[in-house]
């Protein structure tokens, strides 16, 4: 029974176990990062600001279309209507592509994953345009 929890008997007190060390052993090699390449995190966030531009250009457009009637008529000069279409536009344009972006990097990431532990079986990398088979 622990002196501080004489209720509870099957469970040891914090107090009763081994205190970790004061200083953890540290692997000689740091372990690799999983996250993407710079260059395809900095092609993510480059695709997401154009989404959005795009988006707020056709949110606008259609906003704008809209208040002035036909295609022929006098410019309406946008308003806020326009802008409230244009920022919408722009937010689901590029929360869509933000989304795919963000798929893309984790299969990426996972395939070189699955590379590596090819290389590490000591297989050979799968052929590129081939999915190996599977066995069933």
């Amino acid at each position: 029974m622990s002196p501080d929890r004489p209720d509870r008997p099957d469970r040891p007190n914090r107090l009763d176990r081994p205190a970790a060390p004061a200083s953890p052993a540290r692997d000689p090699e740091p372990l690799p990062s999983a996250a993407p390449s710079t260059g395809a995190r900095l092609l993510a966030v480059v695709a997401i600001v154009v989404a959005g531009i795009c988006g707020g250009l056709i949110g606008f457009g259609i906003v704008d279309l809209q208040v002035s009637g036909e295609e022929g008529a006098e410019p309406s000069g946008g308003g806020a209507g326009a802008a409230v279409g244009a920022l919408v536009g722009a937010v689901i344009a590029a929360t869509g592509v933000a989304v795919v972006a963000v798929l893309v990097l984790r299969a990426m990431t996972e395939w070189r994953t699955i590379e590596e532990r090819r290389q590490a079986a000591g297989r050979p990398p799968a052929p590129p345009g081939r999915r190996p088979r599977r066995r069933t």
